[in-house]
Formats: C-alpha cells, sequence, structure tokens
C-alpha cells in the first residue's frame, strides 16, 4: 500500500483505503466468493502456518479458485493484509462496560490484547507495517478515548498512552512465544559479578499484582497522570 494517503476525489479506486472499495468489481461473472471468505480463510492459514503462508496464490488454493479470481476483489496482498488485521481487531468485543475505574478497565482492554496476540501470533508480524485504519480499529481508539474520558490530560497523551498499551502487549506476547529460549543454564557466570551476586540475593515476596499488571498500571499511569491537565 502506498504511503501517500489518497485524494479527496481521487477516481483511482486502488488509491482508496480497501473499505471504502465497492466488495468487488463490477466487471467479469457473477461472483463465486466474498470478500469476508477470502479473509477468514487468509486467517485460517495464518493461524496454521504464519505469516509467510499468507499469498493470494495460497489463500486461492484454499479456496479452490484460481488466484486471479481474488484480484476481483482485493488489488493487493497488502489489502488482504489489511482486512486481516482489522477482523482479528473485531475479537476484542465486546469491550468492557466504561464505569467506575478507568485504569482497571484500561489494563483490561491491553489483557485482551495480549490474548489476541496470543490467539493470532502472526499479528506481531504485521503490528508495525504501514497499512490503512480499518473500521474496527477505528472503534478500538473510540472505546479507548471513552474508557479515558475522566482522566484530564491532553487528548495526544491519550493516544500515546493507548499506542504504548498495545506496544506493550505485543512485547509481552513475544516474550511468551520465546518462553523458555533464553537461559544461563551451562554458562559460566564468573566473568559477570554483579549477575552472580543478583542471583545470590533472595527473590522476595510475590507481588500482588503480576507483572503484565503492573506495567500497565505502571505506564498508563505514568503518561496520564503525570501529563498537565487540559486548560478549562
Amino acid at each position: 500500500m502506498s504511503d501517500v494517503p489518497p485524494r479527496v476525489g481521487d477516481g483511482d479506486p486502488d488509491r482508496q483505503p480497501i473499505w471504502s472499495r465497492p466488495e468487488r468489481g463490477s466487471r467479469g461473472p457473477a461472483p463465486a466468493r466474498s470478500r469476508d471468505s477470502i479473509v477468514a480463510a487468509a486467517i485460517a492459514l495464518a493461524d496454521a502456518e504464519g505469516l509467510a503462508a499468507v499469498s493470494m496464490r495460497a489463500v486461492a488454493a484454499a479456496l479452490g479458485t484460481g488466484a486471479g479470481s481474488l484480484y476481483r476483489y482485493l488489488s493487493s496482498r497488502d489489502d488482504l493484509l489489511d482486512l486481516m488485521t482489522d477482523r482479528a481487531v473485531r475479537e476484542l468485543r465486546p469491550y468492557p462496560r466504561v464505569e467506575g475505574d478507568w485504569l482497571a478497565t484500561m489494563v483490561l482492554l491491553g489483557r485482551r490484547q495480549l490474548a489476541l496476540f496470543g490467539a493470532h501470533p502472526w499479528l506481531l508480524d504485521v503490528f508495525h507495517r504501514p497499512s490503512g485504519i480499518g473500521p474496527e480499529t477505528l472503534a478500538w481508539f473510540d472505546n479507548c478515548i471513552e474508557v479515558l474520558e475522566p482522566v484530564r490530560c491532553p487528548v495526544a497523551a491519550k493516544f500515546e498512552a493507548i499506542a504504548m498499551m498495545t506496544g506493550v502487549a505485543s512485547l509481552f506476547a513475544r516474550q511468551e512465544s520465546a518462553a523458555g529460549a533464553f537461559s544461563f543454564a551451562g554458562v559460566d557466570l564468573a566473568a559477570y559479578p554483579h549477575l552472580v551476586a543478583a542471583f545470590g540475593q533472595p527473590s522476595g515476596p510475590t507481588p500482588r499484582a503480576d507483572l503484565v499488571e503492573r506495567t500497565l498500571r505502571g505506564l498508563l499511569t505514568g503518561l496520564l497522570l503525570a501529563e498537565p491537565t487540559e486548560a478549562g
């Protein structure tokens, strides 16, 4: 997808976000598929084999058709990845009710993001790619802004906090997927006295809140409550 945003009134449909284009082109035979079924097949393939396995040809094969037929519904693989990402974000619904403790609600939303990354690990691979912002992603941001309405700080800080929360969720998801890949087993630590001393100290009591909650609470309060309040 081009990094240049489409111009208002641009007549080229391929320059418009995939969500604002018709379901399929007006030419050709009657549709045998739907954009929805194509996206569902692509997600199933990514869940099973990873994002690298998702190509127009592979998705078409999973649907029992030719790759050329998919181009009646999509212009490129980038379109497909945008639709897949937005469809996955839909799974964050239903959003928790916005009431009472805004911080507890945001922590719950962050946990749901972590669970989503766990359910669809390929999202970690598309997380940082330039892409269009779909309706489900917009709804997610809208819900988060609603949760943060009681917080008196600049709106820019709220968007930064939401983005950082998503980043933290993705980092925890990567850590979980790599669990057991890093170990000091078999390593001679004699040349690293600070590590030896650290490992020799008592671990202390178990924190009342787990690391995910402590991180999210610390991040959100640090970013939002330390900000100067909005005028008025």
